[in-house]
């Protein structure tokens, strides 16, 4: 069965979605949607470094997202705006990203690939390598939830609970950054972070607890992979921007279904 392009890029595309689903809400409760597309914007200079130094794209996407955490903390901590560093940070990497790649040796490569994704083409190795993400997160999520949730409400109480909330944003840094780089085969580098938040603001209104807004997130991200990548084959349109109108087409329903609630 995985011998069929299109089961393997389903898999692919559920699997991101679920991975992205699951930290969706922390990045939407801490309002670190800026930076995730930071960490987005810099995956391009991560394909430049897997094409320059000749080394896996998995592992030259996640040092340019890990490198971008990096700068951003040392920018903070010189007393830049958190707003200002990260937009510094992701147009550079960005520019510098799309510089490197036009000029690597070989054949031209395809950057439109790699900035709106290629899940047609996703290999069984990548199909391991994104179920192995998305099961590090739930296995992560599901060992740190209390601190995380505390941090959430409450860096404060996280504090005086005895959790390091610097040690859980950082966790949290670091599985954004797995993330990133293994969505961008699926749906490339300017449309990740909608995955990371589209399904986490549409499951917003309608739940109560921090355990059902990941329940729902995860179900609106799933369904926006199914549909997605159904209704790129019936229009013949390109499957990573498909899979996010999908989400945005579901992000829109469930508002409307909370104006009616009076939610």
């Amino acid at each position: 069965m995985l011998n069929d392009f299109l089961v393997r890029a389903g898999l692919a595309g559920l699997g991101v979605s679920l991975a992205a689903g699951a930290l969706g809400p922390f990045v939407v409760w801490r309002r670190m949607a800026y930076f995730g597309d930071a960490m987005a914007h810099a995956a391009i200079l991560g394909v430049a470094l897997s094409l320059g130094f000749e080394i896996s794209l998995f592992v030259g996407v996640l040092f340019s997202a890990l490198l971008v955490a990096a700068l951003f903390l040392a920018l903070t901590r010189r007393n830049q705006s958190a707003d200002s560093a990260l937009g510094v940070i992701a147009h550079s990497a960005l520019a510098f990203g799309l510089v490197a790649v036009a000029m690597s040796a070989g054949p031209r490569v395809n950057v439109e690939a790699y900035l709106f994704g290629d899940i047609l083409t996703v290999s069984r190795a990548d199909l391991t390598l994104i179920w192995s993400v998305a099961a590090v997160v739930a296995a992560w999520l599901l060992w740190r939830w209390q601190a995380l949730v505390t941090w959430v409400l409450s860096p404060d109480l996280a504090e005086t609970s005895g959790y390091n909330t610097k040690l859980e944003e950082l966790g949290l840094i670091m599985a954004l950054a797995l993330v990133v780089a293994v969505g961008i085969k699926a749906v490339g580098a300017l449309l990740i972070t909608a995955l990371l938040i589209i399904p986490a603001a549409s499951a917003r209104p309608h739940v109560k607890t921090p355990e059902a807004m990941i329940a729902l997130s995860l179900g609106f991200g799933a369904l926006a992979a199914v549909a997605g990548l159904k209704g790129a084959l019936w229009l013949d349109t390109p499957a990573g921007p498909s899979i996010v109108c999908a989400a945005a087409f579901a992000f829109a329903a469930s508002m409307l279904v909370a104006k009616v609630r009076g939610r």
